[in-house]
């Protein structure tokens, strides 16, 4: 399934590209150890480095960028986007950021003093192919990030003629520091479109036997999750 990611021609020169996420992974799951001694247990563990569903979904889908550098101190935010032309055509946006009133989202978790409602400027169209929405969402696992983007679902096969842009709530009141562009915004996670369907039962006598079967052997051989199950991406 292909996506495509159109800019405007002007500020193409000008703009970090979307990755695919298995490229953007942050320098603390680069250096992060895969086990670490554990002082209750006194034995190394595995750290979530080796578990593969916390890497698998921190490196699905793609990330979108930061349009260019953040200047951020405690709450006032600006920033210098340089060599942007001159006469860029109307409603072109000139900034990677906007901002919403607190009260949008008043009456919500995403309400708190010292919170600032934002909105990131995503400057490229996504465009999946027929029958596909595109699930905008926080990066997987960057609780590091000062901010947390608000998790939307966009019919983007359809919405393709402007731009999704990307709200988000500023959490952390006390940051002093520069975003640099190409800073994770928001991870793109494309979802088909179907009917979903739940069944809920007990499990039969043979299904009971596969699963404490399957049980023992995962808690007796390490690693069995990713060498049987696991599909390769």
């Amino acid at each position: 399934m292909k996506i495509k990611f159109r800019c405007f021609p002007e500020l193409e020169p000008h703009l970090p590209k979307p990755q695919p996420a298995k490229r953007s992974s942050p320098d603390w799951l680069k250096t992060m150890p895969l086990t670490a001694w554990a002082n209750d247990f006194e034995e190394e563990v595995k750290t979530v480095k080796g578990c593969p569903p916390v890497i698998d979904a921190m490196t699905h889908g793609f990330m979108l960028p930061l349009a260019c550098d953040l200047h951020v101190d405690r709450g006032r935010f600006e920033w210098h986007w340089e060599g942007l032309p001159d006469d860029l055509p109307p409603h072109v946006p000139r900034s990677p950021i906007h901002f919403h009133v607190a009260e949008q989202v008043e009456g919500s978790p995403l309400f708190k003093p010292g919170w600032i409602p934002v909105k990131f400027r995503n400057l490229w169209a996504a465009e999946p192919e027929d029958g596909w929405s595109i699930l905008y969402t926080h990066p997987m696992n960057r609780l590091d990030l000062p901010y947390r983007t608000i998790t939307g679902l966009v019919d983007n096969d359809r919405y393709h003629d402007v731009f999704t842009h990307i709200p988000a709530v500023w959490t952390d009141s006390d940051f002093v520091g520069t975003l640099p562009a190409g800073t994770p915004i928001a991870q793109a996670i494309p979802i088909r479109r179907e009917t979903l369907e739940m069944e809920t039962a007990p499990m039969t006598p043979a299904e009971l036997d596969v699963f404490l079967e399957a049980t023992r052997s995962i808690n007796e051989n390490p690693g069995e999750y990713k060498r049987l199950y696991r599909v390769a991406r």
